[in-house]
């Protein structure tokens, strides 16, 4: 099914427009799919995405730079982390470096709901199966060649 009958729009002024509207559907469709598993676990896209984050560093991480990380770079880290603490997901504490700073933590809660959200890796990548690996290795290029050119001007 083309995005014309998905939303409803038979005609697009060119295909750089239909790209974007495209781009910006398959986005929300797939945020929808991955909300759907974390719902389960009562915990948002934003939210995992910051456990995520903290996951994968070796050392606490500042509220600017889990931002610096993020997917969503319009979000407001420090909300999210507060409704995180209020979880007992993740933990602040003064920041030995710069006193101005507060370093955000997993706690092992944390850990163990992101464990366990890795459980549906799968299930996602199931959802993603109906391109090919190399057909997946060529959207990534061309996202990032329309994201790059946009950051240089």
């Amino acid at each position: 099914m083309g995005i014309e009958k998905d939303i409803q729009q038979p005609n697009f002024r060119n295909e750089f427009q239909k790209m974007g509207i495209n781009i910006i559907f398959t986005a929300n469709w797939l945020n929808e799919r991955i909300a759907s598993f974390l719902s389960k676990e009562d915990i948002t896209l934003q939210q995992y995405n910051i456990l995520r984050i903290l996951r994968g560093s070796d050392t606490p991480l500042s509220t600017l730079q889990i931002r610096e990380r993020m997917l969503d770079k319009m979000s407001d880290t420090s909300r999210i982390v507060d409704r995180l603490i209020v979880k007992d997901l993740v933990q602040k504490s003064a920041c030995k470096a710069d006193k101005r700073l507060v370093d955000i933590t997993l706690t092992d809660k944390g850990l163990q709901l992101v464990i366990k959200l890795d459980q549906y890796n799968n299930q996602i990548d199931d959802t993603l199966k109906g391109v090919s690996e190399s057909e997946a290795s060529q959207i990534n290029q061309i996202l990032d060649k329309l994201r790059n050119r946009s950051n240089e001007k």
